[in-house]
């Protein structure tokens, strides 16, 4: 099951992994996001253990959203290391995420 990333974890959890983390950035009145939430958690079950997958709800947690500028959902941040490796925006489909975390393990 995909983590539920807030303002207070985010740091914790994300910057400060020793794996790969992929953060969907969603919210639950965008059509799209409902598209790629079970795809995010069909990944966290997919990659457990080898990699993070995570969520952000922007409307409850709006430090991150404007931390890392995100001005439409879904978008999906890949971190490694603490930094943006690669980004994706809109519904994308479960093979390119999945060929994303593959590049950073």
């Amino acid at each position: 099951m995909a983590l539920e990333l807030t303002d207070a974890n985010f740091d914790e959890l994300v910057m400060k992994s020793d794996k790969p983390v992929l953060v969907d950035f969603w919210a639950a009145w965008c059509g799209p996001c409902r598209m790629v939430g079970p795809i995010v958690e069909e990944l966290a079950n997919d990659y457990e253990g080898k990699a993070i997958v995570g969520k952000v709800d922007v409307d409850n947690n709006p430090e991150i959203a404007q931390k890392y500028g995100i001005r439409n959902i879904p978008t999906i941040l890949f971190i490694k290391d603490g930094e943006v490796v690669d980004k994706q925006v809109g519904a994308t489909p479960k093979a390119t995420l999945a060929e994303k975390i593959d590049a950073m393990l």
